[in-house]
């Protein structure tokens, strides 16, 4: 069998993985709404000007999670686990295995955006972008290849499995505040304002805000947003192509 079937076996056998732990999907599928709702209570008690600010930021939120995060945590259990390692001693190919990874961490991340802007505009009247639909596939596209490409890199910095949640989240939570996800920082300082825009989540906030709004901006794609997004995910791949760890650590 090619590497690219034996890919996409193993891409059916992740998301049936998935699927049959049925927690950790419910969990993966609700919490984004969750906090969704929690914001636009709690921002103008679900106005129409939140509504629209959050309904792009928690697809971020939903991205970001379902590839950095899930990625990042489940790799390192799978180390840990000595699965990685059984896997050298089998005909899939490595690289066929973390691809196969990554898509369908980028799968559920699509699904994932699918039910927010449906329930975004269900819930709070806020239009899907159907006009600015082909910029957000490829910024979709680009956001879930960079942040699947830095979750393999973070594993890099994980020492174990009981210290991932803590460093995934110390890496992740404090960007989320700062980048207009979680909050709006259109009055934040100036400092502020220029050390969030380092770093890709923030990048991706504004593109995703900016498709949301193309009919008053006039543009969908955003060059700037797109280039740091993939410049982040190309430095990524090459830290976890140079120093990624098959071997559990002890």
């Amino acid at each position: 069998m090619s590497g690219i079937g034996l890919t996409m076996r193993q891409v059916r056998y992740e998301n049936r993985a998935f699927w049959r732990n049925p927690a950790a999907a419910f969990f993966t599928f609700v919490f984004p709404l969750l906090f969704m709702v929690i914001f636009n209570v709690v921002f103008a008690a679900g106005s129409a000007d939140a509504g629209r600010f959050f309904t792009p930021a928690i697809i971020v939120f939903a991205v970001v999670t379902a590839t950095y995060t899930n990625l990042s945590m489940t790799v390192t259990v799978a180390r840990d686990e000595g699965i990685l390692k059984r896997l050298r001693g089998t005909p899939l190919p490595a690289a066929s295995y973390l691809v196969a990874r990554m898509i369908h961490a980028a799968l559920v991340a699509l699904l994932l955006v699918v039910i927010v802007a449906a329930f975004g505009a269900i819930a709070y009247d806020v239009p899907i972008p159907w006009d600015a639909l082909p910029a957000m596939l490829v910024t979709l596209v680009v956001a879930a290849a960079a942040f699947c490409a830095l979750g393999l890199a973070l594993t890099i910095a994980i020492p174990n499995a009981d210290a991932a949640p803590a460093i995934v989240n110390a890496t992740i939570l404090p960007l989320f505040f700062v980048s207009n996800v979680f909050i709006p920082i259109d009055n934040a300082p100036q400092w502020l304002d220029a050390l969030s825009s380092i770093f890709p989540v923030r990048h991706f906030a504004d593109a995703m805000l900016r498709i949301y709004d193309a009919a008053r901006v006039g543009s969908a794609f955003s060059a700037l947003d797109l280039g740091v997004i993939g410049l982040w995910g190309v430095i990524g791949l090459i830290l976890a192509l140079r120093f990624f760890s098959w071997e559990p650590r002890r």
